[in-house]
């Protein structure tokens, strides 16, 4: 069944599929569609194939979420639709410069190899796929002109809104992320679709478009859009910004399996990442191999010990299973971990076997080069607490000593000064006392006399 998929006819698929059938495959598994009458006219009135683009904005590393909206645009060239992947580098800049400029070119060159190894690996043929690189019209002067004009019908309150869910929220905004919904709402008209295509996380876009694109003279588009993949933790979407909550296209088989065995999923609770996996992920690519809708196939290789092997035929049956308690999370992570590495072997063998692949992988996300830090020398001071740093010290000391240097002079003088006087006040004394006491010698009375007594042995009273 997979082969007959893989030499399914494009060229074929409009005339031979009825417009109900095409709407139905266009609109599979999908959470919403705003104004799906416009996909019924093109279908079913203007009899012609419906044009539709997915564009992704290549900042982060893309990881198995990224199924998700391959799997639909297999669906949307099955039905015989005109598809175009728009690689959003503009977009990855302004979305608070997430891919600078310097690297961003590489990132959508990376984006480019890894989409069209997904489509190869879930035999979706890619021939009539069209890649387009946003600033390779989005600099023009009618694009920034109408940039100017849909500014002038958006307020910041709706641009602000409108990205909410999409470009990183910051404390601080920068003016970019205003930009950022006006530039994809006008993508609508510059790549000539009939609709766009997203992750439900961007339907404010969408609406924003649906309500602002007439008022500059062009014409309201369909919109559809996917469930996200939750998160290998508690909530939250798999996202290319947390490495814990996703798992990279090209991750290790041994990553891969330390993820899903560390991901949230409590017993007997079916809203857990891994179920969601399997609903959004694993059984949409088993029907698109297969090409046959509800076909469902989920094996477990679990010890002979631990009670054998496992399979299920259909997700409810799984479901239930895991609700029950016949299925426990170490055994769905098995599961779950090994069906992933399947879906990543093919992958990861197309970017080992191309050199092109690696290097842009290598210029778009190169490796992170920490700078050593230098080990600062203790100072330990002086023998004294508090003394301060070794280089206070000695500007201390220098200063101290040009201080003395600068005085030493003066010190002196008044050093001498105080010795000569007392010298002169000495002999001075001497000479009075010896000349008015014949007989008695200063030197004789002086302690008596210094200490407060009288020279006379004899005092009157």
């Amino acid at each position: 069944m997979a082969q007959r998929y893989e030499e399914y006819s494009l060229e074929t698929s409009f005339v031979t599929m009825n417009p109900d059938k095409q709407f139905e495959l266009i609109t599979r598994g999908l959470q919403e569609v705003l104004n799906p009458q416009i996909i019924k006219d093109v279908l079913e009135k203007e009899k012609r194939p419906l044009k539709v683009y997915w564009g992704t904005a290549p900042t982060g590393k893309p990881h198995c979420g990224y199924f998700v909206p391959m799997v639909k645009l297999g669906h949307f060239l099955k039905a015989g639709c005109e598809v175009t992947v728009l690689i959003a580098d503009l977009h990855a800049y302004l979305d608070n410069m997430k891919a600078p400029l310097e690297v961003v070119q590489h990132r959508a060159k990376y984006y480019e190899y890894v989409i069209k190894a997904i489509l190869k690996s879930i035999n979706v043929p890619i021939e009539k796929l069209k890649f387009v690189v946003g600033s390779s019209y989005q600099l023009s002067g009618d694009y920034t002109m109408d940039i100017f004009k849909l500014s002038n019908k958006v307020s910041q309150n709706d641009a602000k809104r409108a990205g909410a869910d999409v470009v990183k929220q910051v404390a601080n905004p920068l003016l970019s992320g205003l930009i950022y919904p006006l530039m994809q709402a006008l993508d609508e008209h510059y790549l000539d679709v009939d609709a766009q295509f997203g992750g439900v996380d961007q339907r404010k876009i969408f609406v924003l478009a649906e309500e602002n694109l007439n008022g500059i003279g062009y014409k309201k588009r369909a919109h559809l859009m996917n469930p996200m993949v939750p998160g290998l933790g508690q909530g939250g979407k798999m996202s290319a910004s947390d490495p814990n909550s996703k798992i990279d296209i090209i991750e290790d088989p041994k990553v891969v399996k330390k993820k899903i065995g560390a991901a949230f999923c409590a017993p007997g609770d079916p809203e857990n990442g891994l179920i969601a996996f399997v609903k959004n992920v694993i059984q949409p690519i088993h029907e698109l191999k297969t090409d046959v809708q509800g076909s469902f196939s989920f094996h477990i290789d679990r010890p002979e010990k631990y009670g054998g092997p496992i399979h299920y035929e259909s997700l409810e049956e799984l479901t239930t299973a895991f609700v029950n308690g016949d299925l426990s999370p170490v055994d769905l992570k098995a599961g779950v971990s090994d069906k992933i590495n399947e879906l990543l072997k093919p992958i990861r063998e197309t970017y080992d076997a191309s050199t092109e692949f690696q290097k842009a992988a290598a210029d778009g996300y190169p490796v992170e080069v920490k700078e050593k830090k230098v080990k600062k020398v203790k100072n330990k001071g002086t023998r004294y607490p508090g003394s301060g740093t070794g280089v206070k010290q000695a500007a201390e000391a220098d200063s101290l000593s040009a201080l003395i240097k600068r005085n030493s002079l003066y010190v002196a003088t008044i050093f001498g000064g105080a010795f000569a006087f007392q010298a002169f006040f000495d002999s001075a004394v001497t000479r009075w006392y010896e000349n008015h006491n014949k007989g008695k010698l200063w030197k004789d009375v002086k302690p008596k006399f210094l200490e407060g007594g009288d020279d006379d042995d004899d005092d009157d009273e």
